[in-house]
């Protein structure tokens, strides 16, 4: 059956579909009906999901699977091609998991609720197509499918500065693409013969060194901007400080992990002498990710703004296991693109359901709501802990991976991997100071007596709880036994790291030749052959 039934092309067109019907449905505007309608599409999308998986993935093989492909455009080389393999499975049921639980996030939401649901499913599809098509121009459509849904949800339905919010993420995000859609042309057309754009051509292609610097030069930007890596990162508090709480799971659960995704299988994979070249600046950008945005986290006294970059902290880990090669720290960064989608998710979603209650995002003017809220204050500190990297949890698991993987990447020189994981320890160890001093403010100290007039300090309602415990059930089952997600993606990581271990010594040995002795591999790295970046002279 797995042969024959197209999983993931349903998966991408079925939710999609259910949008499409969204506006059809009967209501009175209050969204009664279409909030049920809704959860359904996005269940039986999660479910679909789950039945590819199990049906027709299997987590021992390298190479693609459930693979799908149509001629759709074939003068312009445009094919719809889909498949997964260990870099998007994951990927895609994530997606699936977390949209069915910001569908349910969204459920007191009364303003256009036609619109918004609408969003909700057409996201659905368009990001699980970020995933799993295997076409680059397809691609680079699926990512700008997603834009103006974001767009909208945040113009819409988001706070005060809500336009601001918007206009500078449709801004960053869709100038940062044209990079995406250069580089698919270039790579598509490379060659003789009819342009094709699949990933199984590209990557069979013998791009030069030059060629394939450029390449991830653009790449790294528009992939950077969604990450997000600092210095690109300024979108994501502003979008983070209007969303709402649905919006803000998307945005920390799905969204940033597509730029790691995408660094993995474009930069990495198809691209392997450039990345080997690049992979130093790249964890170097890690640490300065880890460092900054904790730093600027625990100075910010605007809850969402502080959990904004946490989040972007935390992505820096995914830029140090991409940028290592070893198979232990690349598979701790996709862990921690998974385990930081749930953790974040989670998170976001508190922040939203405290905020209905106090009415404010001020820690300044929050305190003292611990006794009212006993059952969200447990929630809080429980999704805390697993975001500070508690033993147990996802995260810890994840980060340790990293860590690691590039402490004993023999690739670099010591000193240089003693520096780079003595500075990113910095940000492991401000993070439980700011989010445990967050939890002090929230629910402990002075009870602020304007708070405690003015609002309805209510404790969670049940389907805050389940929701919160949907997500805890894969944080915890990771962090106790993390080979329930590893193995899933074990096998496409070890040939991807092998390949640019490939690429490496293929540059050494160019680079040892009497015709060419240009220097590949920078001085902080154990094989001092090469300079960071250069072109082939």
């Amino acid at each position: 059956m797995s042969e024959t039934f197209p999983w993931l092309s349903v998966s991408i067109l079925f939710p999609i579909a259910g949008s499409l019907v969204v506006p059809f449905i009967p209501d009175k505007g209050e969204g009664k009906q279409v909030r049920w309608f809704a959860l359904g599409i996005a269940l039986v999308t999660f479910l679909i999901t789950v039945a590819a998986y199990l049906k027709g993935y299997d987590p021992s093989q390298e190479g693609l699977q459930l693979s799908e492909r149509l001629n759709w455009l074939p003068d312009l080389g445009l094919s719809w091609a889909v498949g997964a393999d260990g870099l998007s499975m994951p990927l895609i049921l994530l997606t699936s998991f977390i949209t069915a639980l910001a569908v349910l996030a969204a459920w007191p939401v009364s303003f256009k609720p036609k619109l918004f649901f609408f969003l909700l499913l057409a996201m659905d599809g368009g990001q699980i197509a970020v995933f799993a098509v295997q076409d680059m121009l397809l691609f680079f459509l699926a990512w700008e499918l997603e834009l103006l849904p974001v767009y909208l949800l945040l113009a819409i339905w988001g706070g005060k500065k809500r336009q601001y919010a918007a206009t500078k993420f449709i801004i960053y995000t869709a100038g940062s693409s044209i990079f995406i859609l250069l580089a698919a042309l270039a790579m598509g057309f490379f060659g003789e013969g009819p342009p094709n754009f699949e990933y199984t051509h590209l990557a069979q292609q013998n791009f030069g060194t030059g060629f394939q610097v450029l390449c991830y030069t653009g790449l790294l930007i528009a992939f950077g901007v969604k990450l997000p890596i600092v210095p690109l990162h300024t979108w994501l508090p502003d979008a983070h400080g209007e969303a709402t709480a649905p919006v803000h799971m998307l945005l920390a659960g799905i969204l940033l992990k597509m730029g790691g995704y995408a660094l993995l299988r474009f930069n990495a994979q198809l691209l392997p002498e450039a990345h080997a070249q690049f992979a130093p600046l790249l964890i170097v950008l890690g640490v300065v990710n880890i460092i900054y945005a904790a730093l600027t986290s625990f100075a910010q006294r605007n809850l969402k703004r502080k959990i904004a970059y946490s989040s972007i902290s935390h992505m820096g880990f995914v830029l140090i296991g991409i940028g290592s090669f070893s198979a232990l720290g690349t598979s701790g960064a996709m862990l921690q693109m998974i385990s930081h989608g749930l953790i974040g998710a989670s998170l976001f979603f508190l922040v939203g359901a405290t905020y209905d209650r106090t009415h404010t995002l001020q820690l300044d003017e929050m305190g003292g709501v611990g006794q009212k809220m006993r059952i969200m204050f447990a929630l809080w500190t429980v999704c805390a802990l697993a975001s500070l990297a508690l033993p147990g949890m996802s995260g810890f698991v994840s980060e340790l991976m990293v860590f690691a993987g590039f402490v004993t990447d023999e690739v670099y020189t010591l000193p240089f991997r003693i520096v780079m994981a003595g500075f990113a320890a910095i940000g492991v160890i401000l993070t439980p100071i700011y989010l445990l001093s967050m939890l002090r403010e929230i629910f402990f100290g002075k009870e602020n007596s304007k708070l405690s007039a003015e609002t309805n300090l209510i404790d969670a309602e049940p389907r805050e709880v389940y929701i919160i415990s949907c997500l805890l059930v894969p944080i915890i089952g990771i962090g106790l036994y993390p080979r329930l997600m590893t193995d899933s993606y074990k096998a496409s990581i070890e040939a991807l790291v092998e390949r640019d271990l490939n690429s490496i010594n293929r540059l050494n040995r160019v680079s040892n030749s009497p015709v060419n002795n240009t220097k590949l591999i920078p001085a902080f790295a154990s094989n001092p052959k090469y300079t960071f970046p250069i072109l082939k002279s």
